[in-house]
């Protein structure tokens, strides 16, 4: 029987071993011999890989179900497509920018300290949470935390980046998370007279947007949240992309960045991810990155974003 791997186990916000509990469930169903009770494969599989990181296990589990696996990837069955280049863009923030993000770390360290302290890391992961989404609008839109006082550094970077780009005729996507942020591009562009579209997860008319930017050629920047613009958009127009601000999830920018490295693409694609020096975007961007291997052991996966935080992980993203 052959099972066609169309999605990730590891889903976006979820942990490693209820992913691993999702692969046995599946399996049970399509071949209820290839394991036992759920008690034996938590305890021969599901500890060994999800809290000892043991690699060994891992690679016997994946020998185990790779028959009933089939792996499509795009460059093995989209042969003409143009090639994709990535990239990381580290960007140094001012004097004024990096003294503000600082004040703000030190203040939210000292405060989720306390927290954590009276009710453990379980119980403050909304506190966290909110740490985490302050400082991270900090990082790349400081003038959302602080009434306009301190300019962004990123956004002065991306526009540097964008005029040869436009200038050059090419078209370009630029996701971020917040909408804070993409009214800031926005009224950035307007100021240097950038003809732009934006998207948001309150737009009704989209395929209307996804249209004009397609056929009219004086638009040169289509502004999005990554989440709406992460699935079903074809935008095979523009040949640059930007990440201005990185999300938990990998797969969420990948697939952001396959709205324009598609069929129907004729240039190659180049890539950018944004990311302020010295800030909680660079430690996510560390920390996530250890945490993807352990989950490619058995599948390609994404990790698990906040879920995963352990103690040490926060001292180390705060530190």
């Amino acid at each position: 029987m052959l099972l066609e791997a169309k999605h990730k186990f590891a889903l976006s916000g979820t942990p490693i071993e209820n992913s691993l509990f999702e692969l046995y469930s599946l399996f049970r169903f399509i071949n209820a011999g290839l394991f036992s009770t759920l008690a034996d494969f938590k305890r021969d599989y599901a500890t060994p890989i999800q809290a000892e990181a043991n690699e060994n296990v891992a690679k016997i589990l994946k020998a185990k179900i790779s028959p009933f696996l089939l792996r499509r990837l795009k460059k093995d069955v989209l042969k003409d497509l143009p090639a994709k280049q990535e990239q990381i863009i580290y960007v140094d923030m001012d004097e004024s920018h990096k003294k503000f993000y600082n004040q703000k770390r030190d203040y939210y360290k000292q405060m989720l300290d306390q927290q954590i302290s009276l009710n453990g890391i379980d119980k403050s992961k909304f506190m966290i949470l909110q740490a985490f989404n302050d400082l991270r609008q900090i990082a790349s839109a400081p003038e959302l935390k602080s009434e306009e006082a301190v300019v962004s550094s990123k956004i002065e970077s991306l526009f540097e980046m964008l005029e040869d780009i436009v200038l050059n005729n090419h078209k370009v996507l630029i996701f971020a998370n917040f909408l804070g942020s993409l009214d800031l591009i926005s009224q950035k562009a307007n100021e240097l007279g950038y003809e732009h579209l934006l998207m948001t997860g309150s737009t009704r008319n989209r395929q209307e947007l996804v249209d004009k930017f397609q056929n009219d050629k004086d638009i040169k920047l289509f502004l999005m949240t990554l989440k709406v613009g992460g699935v079903g958009l074809n935008l095979t127009e523009a040949d640059y992309v930007f990440i201005f601000d990185p999300w938990w999830n990998k797969s969420a920018e990948n697939q952001a960045v396959d709205r324009s490295h598609r069929m129907g693409q004729k240039n190659t694609v180049f890539s950018y991810k944004m990311i302020t020096k010295g800030t909680i975007e660079e430690k996510i961007l560390e920390l996530q990155s250890q945490k993807q291997d352990m989950t490619d052991m058995i599948i390609s996966g994404e990790d698990g974003g906040l879920k995963e935080l352990s103690s040490a992980d926060l001292e180390y993203i705060l530190g």
